[in-house]
């Protein structure tokens, strides 16, 4: 029996995401190839499953995603399977304020079983800006 290669790439992506909330960079690294692309929020390019943690832990005090849906599509120029897992991150600012509700998108290509990019996008930045005094218009 052949494996269905868009629900094997959301299994991947969806323990991919608990090996990365867990803070366990090793577990997360058997999901990605080696040549891996990572893109961060405002589009930082960062190496391996220790950049987004790392990041993560000067922007929050703790963070997780929830997820709401994981969505794929085989695309058949590139064989990659293109999922897209979005939620709400949940968690505290460093200040102890608690927050739920920030959307996020991730996006991920996976190939052969493994992923080769993955980009992330939040509504941190604005909530942040909001926080700050600095928001064009009301959230």
């Amino acid at each position: 029996m052949t494996k269905d290669p868009v629900a094997e790439a959301k299994r991947v992506v969806e323990d991919y995401l608990e090996r990365s909330m867990a803070r366990d960079a090793e577990g997360a690294r058997r999901y990605m190839a080696p040549d891996c692309t990572v893109i961060f929020t405002g589009g930082r390019a960062m190496d391996g499953p220790e950049g987004p943690p790392a990041f993560n832990a000067r922007r929050y005090a703790w963070v997780k995603k929830r997820f709401l849906r994981t969505d794929a599509v085989l695309d058949p120029d590139s064989g990659a399977v293109h999922v897209w897992n979005t939620g709400h991150l949940y968690g505290a600012w460093p200040d102890g304020e608690a927050f739920d509700g920030n959307r996020y998108v991730d996006f991920f290509a996976v190939k052969d079983g493994l992923i080769v990019r993955t980009e992330v996008w939040n509504d941190s930045a604005e909530i942040l800006l909001h926080r700050a005094g600095l928001a064009e218009a009301p959230l």
